[in-house]
């Protein structure tokens, strides 16, 4: 696939983008290029352009805003020791693109294509990638239908588009959150959308977020659909349990039933609690078993995980069943031992034994 190099005539001066990742937070502002690629059903992917940062115009008829034919991913680019930039995994996003892309009846690009848009626009906007530990360039590809038409049927048109955003901490590691616990409404279903990254997924809960944030909540904890027992996860992130403490902990996760998202950070903590030398288990974990094990001391520390988030403590957590608080409600040292061992890995200033990062420039 050929990229069109167009780069933004006018960036931002030196100072002011300084300014800007200086600010922190997440989504403020933006890089200033992007990537965008379109699809037709009868001549496929174009070339893909890098152009400056800025709207996009569509018909008020397109496809997306009628029937929400959307996807998209979160991954982030790293400041490593030497100077230069990593990503961490692009070829889980790739792949997980291309799953949701399928499951949303939209054309899958290629792992080594999407890499490619991904690492061109980096090495264009390096300059936004922030240098503290914690700190990264946020990196959202999102593709949706837009053919322009009203008919209910898979769209034979699409578009491709990769922004960057330079990200601060999502929460605030040295506090733990508390979550609601949703029995009135659900995520997914089986044979649902649960596994894909659609946006259709994330607008359903927002209701539940919003409730979660009456009862002085920050995030909500989803049940399944058919008893609403046992535990999936949390808002946009996985959940992790920690029985047990020291090197003799076990580090548990609700296993993928299908209506789970795969998440790669999910997924690399796995890997990366057993290398610290602690027992890992996917399990099946009722909201029973979750509040007795908070009450006898056999849960010990929970965590929330996310491209976004990293890793995020949850100190209590409250439902129509009542409140129950983890430990003495702030972050465990497990959980911040998986932090730190993970940010350490994405950053350069630990080993990479499982050839995770990938360097760009």
């Amino acid at each position: 696939m050929k990229i069109n190099l167009n780069p933004n005539p006018n960036p931002l001066p030196d100072a002011e983008r300084d300014e800007k990742i200086a600010a922190g937070g997440f989504g403020k502002y933006y890089t200033d290029n992007m990537v965008t690629i379109d699809w037709s059903e009868a001549d496929g992917w174009s070339d893909a352009n890098l152009n400056a940062y800025g709207p996009i115009t569509l018909d008020p008829a397109t496809a997306v805003f009628h029937y929400g034919q959307e996807i998209f991913e979160g991954m982030k680019a790293y400041s490593q020791p030497d100077g230069s930039i990593s990503l961490f995994r692009p070829d889980a996003n790739a792949m997980r693109f291309a799953r949701s892309a399928a499951r949303l009846a939209l054309p899958e690009l290629s792992v080594e294509e999407f890499i490619e848009t991904i690492t061109t626009l980096v090495k264009q906007d390096r300059k936004w990638v922030p240098k503290k530990v914690g700190e990264s360039l946020y990196i959202r590809p999102f593709m949706f239908a837009t053919e322009v038409g009203l008919g209910v049927r898979p769209s034979n048109m699409a578009k491709y588009v990769l922004i960057a955003t330079p990200a601060g901490a999502y929460f605030n590691a040295a506090n733990a959150v508390t979550v609601w616990i949703s029995t009135e409404y659900v995520r997914a279903a089986i044979g649902g959308t649960g596994e894909a990254k659609c946006g259709g997924n994330y607008a359903a809960s927002l209701v539940a977020q919003k409730q979660a944030a009456t009862k002085g909540c920050d995030q909500v904890v989803w049940l399944d659909a058919v008893e609403r027992r046992w535990v999936e996860e949390m808002g946009g992130m996985n959940l992790y349990f920690v029985k047990g403490s020291g090197k003799g902990a076990t580090v548990i996760t609700p296993k993928l039933t299908g209506t789970l998202l795969p998440g790669i950070t999910r997924d690399s903590i796995l890997t990366v609690a057993k290398d610290l030398g602690y027992k890992v288990e996917e399990v099946m974990l009722s909201i029973d078993d979750w509040r007795d094990g908070v009450a006898s001391g056999e849960i010990t520390e929970i965590f929330a995980c996310g491209t976004a988030a990293v890793v995020s403590a949850v100190g209590a957590a409250k439902s129509e069943f009542g409140t129950w608080t983890t430990g003495d409600g702030k972050p465990g040292p497990i959980t911040m031992q998986i932090r730190e061992t993970l940010l350490g890995i994405q950053h350069g200033t630990i080993e990479d034994k499982h050839g995770w990062n990938v360097k760009v420039c």
